[in-house]
């Protein structure tokens, strides 16, 4: 048995088409809302739904390095997006909140995310949804 050609490989096709979605969802976005980026809002959503989370249990949830989300981070704070403050019982820390502007942007960017996962699952039905899902979380099991 040869070496499977790299494009014919599961794993090749599943990367392409998690990169491909990734570009035309961050020109959609870019287009509509300018200067974010979907790790940055990324970022945002991970702390819209838990606040309490630490800049490593972020990294964790979003998939990043921390050296990556403390980068995302100081960006969201010059845009306006984070307001950072000394952490009240821990002087190593910081605390960091959603500012108006980033609820505001995470509100109005919902719908073109929708959109955008409607028109990459095009043509793709519940049943073969549901398969990809099965596949993908068995890879996880496997792999973790």
């Amino acid at each position: 048995m040869g070496v499977e050609k790299l494009n014919a490989s599961f794993f090749y096709l599943l990367e392409r088409a998690i990169k491909t979605y990734r570009q035309m969802a961050q020109r959609t976005i870019s287009e509509e809302y300018g200067a974010i980026t979907i790790d940055q809002l990324l970022v945002l959503q991970a702390m819209k739904d838990q606040p309490e989370l630490t800049q490593q249990q972020i990294a964790v949830v979003v998939f990043k390095d921390y050296a990556s989300i403390t980068r995302i981070i100081d960006l969201l704070v010059r845009k306006g997006f984070l307001h950072r403050s000394g952490h009240p019982t821990d002087r190593r820390r910081f605390e960091l909140r959603l500012t108006q502007e980033a609820e505001d942007l995470l509100q109005q960017v919902h719908p073109r995310i929708l959109k955008n996962r409607k028109i990459a699952l095009d043509g793709i039905t519940e049943e073969e949804i549901l398969i990809a899902r099965k596949v993908l979380a068995k890879i996880s099991e496997n792999c973790g």
